[in-house]
């Protein structure tokens, strides 16, 4: 707080009483002022404080849309790329399961040709056994009768000779 000096002849004409008084009112006049100011510049502050909170909410929130919207382009993005490629890949596996189902259809027709061929095959051996065993079985019938009738001759040579 400044000192507030007066002047002598200001002195002596309001007296030391009235110069007392007059540095105590300049005083509180000083010293209202500075309230005032303050007040005044505390409001200012204030005012000035809410406009900028103001504009910084405001750019903020601009922010953020801006933000949001380029995290949906980039979500939309991401999503055409994944829907592209799980596309490509749907259409890769559906050549690749195609390709086994043929290499499937030309093994299993091998595998019925070569079983077909098989089953010929044994009916050809079956029919050759066949035709063998009936063969043989003629053959065995010959034996048979040849063996039954040195059998009868035998008997009938035995009956001769017992009977003369």
């Amino acid at each position: 707080m400044p000192i507030i000096t007066v002047e002598k002849p200001l002195k002596d004409k309001l007296g030391d009483e009235g110069v007392d008084s007059l540095i105590r009112l300049l005083n509180q006049s000083q010293q209202n002022q500075k309230q005032d100011l303050m007040v005044y510049l505390e409001e200012k502050y204030e005012h000035r404080l809410g406009k900028e909170i103001g504009n910084v909410n405001e750019r903020i929130t601009e922010e953020i849309g801006k933000v949001n919207e380029r995290l949906t382009e980039e979500i939309g993005k991401v999503n055409e790329r994944l829907t592209e490629e799980i596309g490509k890949v749907n259409e890769r596996l559906t050549e690749e399961i195609g390709k086994v189902n043929e290499r499937l259809t030309e093994e299993i027709g091998k595998v019925n040709e070569r079983i077909t061929k098989e089953i010929a095959d044994v009916k050809v051996e079956i029919s050759n056994v066949r035709s063998d065993a009936s063969k043989n079985h003629a053959n065995l019938i010959k034996w048979m009768f040849i063996f039954w009738m040195g059998q009868v001759i035998a008997l009938v040579g035995i009956l001769f000779a017992f009977f003369k």
